[in-house]
Parts: structure tokens; sequence; C-alpha cells
């Protein structure tokens, strides 16, 4: 059994501790994809964050792999280690242009949106006015299917993530998003987007940050139900577990540099409020996800498609095809 995370937080820096990836993984995480950058980052962070976390890998090498492919993470759960890939939450790190998702293939980003809860030349974010996909967004998506990587919709906004399940070729998933119908917040999705997701046969990965789950210690039993929500929609081969958890580390400072605003990203006319700051599932809970999940009805074969093999599934698809790009570069 695979267990997999579709999207957690590091801080953002270069020198960011690997310790709370050591707890998932002792949680029975077998894979996670973290994040190494956004919309609010100048890619001289997103570059700064991608050398510090391969580095942090590769000095130690009997705990982490930086994975490509599906079989990379099986191998790593049967060595022991945890398998790691890179994600990135928005097109700004692309600079309009489509030639660099490749690239940060190469550098192990495996997963991306593109727009992070604003507005940008490529997509629209959840919080701001609806446009739809531009035309340079058509050529991004194409872009994200042919480099083989996951074209993910968190944090788009709802009519520019079906414009994007419309155009991609590719399975999409949504890596840390709810179900709109259990907690109306802008950031989850709704019936149709769900339904969206699910027709390009892709998953709806659940996360446990409490804005979104709508319970302020959320715990297993929250997260089960919205699982149990989006199985009963689409079916169970369609919902996964993304379970958000942004890890803070005192002393590291990851602000972005320059003018950084965070009620542009997080705007208090959405619901969220500093004076309230979102708490989110420990790592541990992972060892309650199999019994929440038997709880609300699932069986135990469900529960596995859930924690981890709707995921891989969908990797061995969109992952298969730029090994060859991957292995000459």
């Amino acid at each position: 059994m695979i267990n997999w995370d579709a999207h957690a937080c590091l801080p953002q820096h270069p020198q960011a501790d690997f310790t709370p990836v050591q707890r998932l993984h002792a949680a029975g995480v077998n894979y996670v994809s973290l994040n190494v950058g956004g919309d609010m980052n100048p890619v001289s962070q997103v570059m700064s964050v991608i050398a510090g976390y391969r580095a942090t890998i590769a000095s130690d090498p009997d705990r982490y792999v930086l994975v490509s492919s599906v079989d990379d993470v099986i191998q790593a759960a049967a060595d022991g280690r945890m398998a790691i890939s890179f994600d990135l939450e928005g097109a700004m790190p692309l600079l309009e242009q489509p030639e660099m998702v490749a690239l940060y293939a190469q550098l192990g980003v495996r997963q991306i949106h593109l727009a992070y809860n604003r507005n940008n030349s490529i997509a629209d974010g959840c919080h701001d006015l609806p446009r739809g996909l531009t035309p340079l967004g058509h050529s991004m998506v194409a872009a994200v299917n042919d480099a083989g990587m996951l074209m993910d919709c968190s944090h788009t906004g709802r009519l520019c993530s079906l414009d994007i399940m419309a155009a991609s070729s590719q399975p999409v998933i949504f890596s840390h998003s709810n179900p709109y119908a259990l907690v109306p917040h802008g950031r989850n999705v709704t019936d149709e987007q769900i339904r969206a997701c699910a027709a390009t046969g892709g998953v709806v990965c659940i996360s446990g940050l409490s804005w979104f789950v709508g319970k302020e210690r959320p715990g297993a039993d929250d997260v089960a139900r919205h699982v149990a929500y989006v199985a009963n929609l689409v079916g169970v081969s369609h919902v996964g577990i993304g379970l958000d958890i942004c890890f803070q580390q005192p002393g590291l400072d990851d602000t972005p540099p320059g003018v950084f605003d965070p009620g542009h990203w997080w705007p208090a006319s959405a619901g969220y409020s500093a004076e309230r700051p979102p708490t989110f599932t420990p790592p541990e809970v992972w060892r309650q996800l199999a019994a929440a999940l038997r709880k609300v009805g699932m069986t135990d074969s469900e529960a596995e498609l859930v924690m981890g093999r709707n995921m891989m599934r969908v990797a061995q698809q969109v992952w298969s095809k730029p090994q060859a790009l991957l292995k000459a570069a």
C-alpha cells in the first residue's frame, strides 16, 4: 500500500528543515509533493528553494529520494525511503514562457496549477473576477501536458478551472481542495468542478486545513467526511488526500522579497483573517485515516484507493510521458 500526500508546504527557504517530512514518513506517508513557490514568489526565490530542497534530499539518500515516476515511488517505499517531488502554485514563475514548464519538470516539479487565488496573464484565481483561461493559458496547459506534469486546479477560479479541464489532454487533479457543498468557502470546489475533474479521469484530493474543512481543529473524521462526499458524488476512484499542512519553522523568514501584501492574496472579503489563522491536521492523522474512512462506509480496498492508489493511477498515466526528456536532461 502506498500513501500519497498530494500537497504539503515547508518554509520556502533553501535552509528549510525536513524534519516535518520525516514526521509524515513516520506516519505512513510514502510520497509527498512539496511546494516550492507560486505566484507571489519571484523566480529567484523559487530557484533558490528548489536548489536548497534538492541539496537536502541529495545529502540524505538513505532517507529521501527525488522521484519522476511511479516506479520510483514504489521502489522508494520498498527501500524505506520517502519519495518526494515538487509543485508550483501559480504560473508567474513560468515568466509567460511555455518552455519554462519542461525546465521545471527537469528540476523535479511534477505538478502545477496556473493561478494562486488571484488572476494573472495565464489563468484566474478563485478570489478574483472570472475571465476564463487566456490564449496564453491554453498554451500553458498544452505545455504542462507535453511535459508530463500533473495539471492541478486548486486555487483556480471556477470558470477557468472548467476551461482548463476541457483543454487538458490528460487527467486533471485538485491537489488540495474540498467540496463547496459542505463548506461554502471560495477556495472549495463546486459539484460541477468535481464532476468535470472526474470526467477527465482525475482526482480531487481533500485538504485538512481548518478554513476549508469547516472545523477549528480538524481531524481524520473531518477529512473522511469530505472524502465521502466526493466519493458519493463521482465515485471512490476520483478522490484522494492532499492535507496541505503548512509547517512553520522559527528563524526562517520565507516572506517573498519586494512588495508583498498578504491581504491581496488572502482577502478579508473572502473570509480570511490574520486574527484567526488556519489550523492543520497533524501529520499523524495519516495513521487514523483508514479507520476514519471505514467509519464512513468504505472498505479496506476503497480506503487504499483514496489514500494513494487513485493518485498513483493518474501519476502513472501523466508522468510516463516525459521520461525520455528527463533522462536526456
